[in-house]
């Protein structure tokens, strides 16, 4: 018999689930002995969890920015299973681009409704199950480029900022009921966000991951890219027992990108250039 899981019999909530960061957790989190529920948007992708999981992966359409949908998203945590230990608050894009000068009204309330409203609808639902229940963690992905400047549009930072905020005051107001809030803050991660946030289409972007990698591979201190893998182990960290003292934290998962000098090489066009050169067809005209 081999040994258990770190969350056996444990079950989790991650939204975002279908692809990127989020699968990688829901792969992790199922090896670990969970069972998860997947919500996201992209239904193909989400049943595809569910074949490759069968019985240990439900997914659920879920635009966390409609709080109708994150509500029936944890009710069937509650219903089907009677408990929620874990709330990956993981859905995002990178939303409006651009500067202080491109900033619009519509622009900035798309954006925050998915990176700081969802974030809150998440915590707003999971909370009375968990406190019910006298226990649960809470994991938001932040960003690096809520840390410092230059690592993301106004908007994204901007919104990334207010969930590593958020995640604070949420650990206080709930710890009393044994709750944990954490986030964590991830570095050059090789998903398909980034092709998207140039305006390529899903299944472009998909076969982009190979000059991502490479974009990345000199990007930070730490000589490679970072994986979904990487984030998928800090969240393992944070949903597990192991980390029952840890609670209103920020972690960066950045390979040192935010604590020394940036390793990019000086070519020209940058280390983006394969990449912007395969999209250029697809690409907005302000998405660079």
């Amino acid at each position: 018999m081999g040994t258990p899981g770190r969350l056996e019999g444990k079950i989790a909530i991650i939204t975002g689930g279908a692809s990127g960061i989020g699968r990688g957790a829901v792969d992790l989190f199922i090896a670990e002995g969970a069972k998860v529920i997947v919500g996201d948007v992209q239904d193909d992708k989400g049943a595809r969890i569910e074949e490759d999981h069968a019985g240990k992966a439900f997914y659920i359409h879920t635009d966390v920015s409609n709080e109708a949908q994150v509500k029936a998203m944890i009710d069937l945590a509650a219903q089907k299973f009677g408990r929620l230990d874990c709330l990956f608050n993981n859905a995002g894009y990178v939303g409006h681009s651009g500067g202080v000068v491109d900033v619009t009204p519509e622009g900035f309330r798309t954006t925050m409704d998915v990176l700081v409203l969802g974030v809150m609808l998440g915590m707003k639902h999971a909370a009375p199950v968990m406190i019910k229940q006298g226990s649960g963690s809470i994991i938001n992905t932040a960003s690096i480029a809520g840390i410092g400047t230059s690592w993301g549009p106004i908007i994204y930072s901007t919104a990334k900022a207010a969930v590593m905020h958020a995640t604070k005051w949420a650990a206080i107001d709930l710890a009393e009921h044994k709750i944990r809030a954490n986030a964590i803050c991830p570095g050059g991660i090789v998903t398909p966000i980034f092709a998207k946030a140039m305006g390529a289409p899903s299944q472009l972007a998909d076969q982009t991951l190979d000059l991502v990698q490479t974009a990345f591979d000199d990007l930070q201190p730490i000589p490679r890219a970072g994986l979904p893998a990487d984030i998928a182990e800090a969240a393992l960290f944070l949903a597990s027992d192991g980390s029952s003292f840890v609670t209103g934290q920020s972690l960066a998962v950045d390979g040192g990108i935010t604590s020394g000098r940036i390793r990019v090489a000086e070519e020209e066009g940058g280390a983006f250039a394969p990449l912007v050169e395969m999209l250029s067809e697809h690409i907005e005209p302000n998405a660079i």
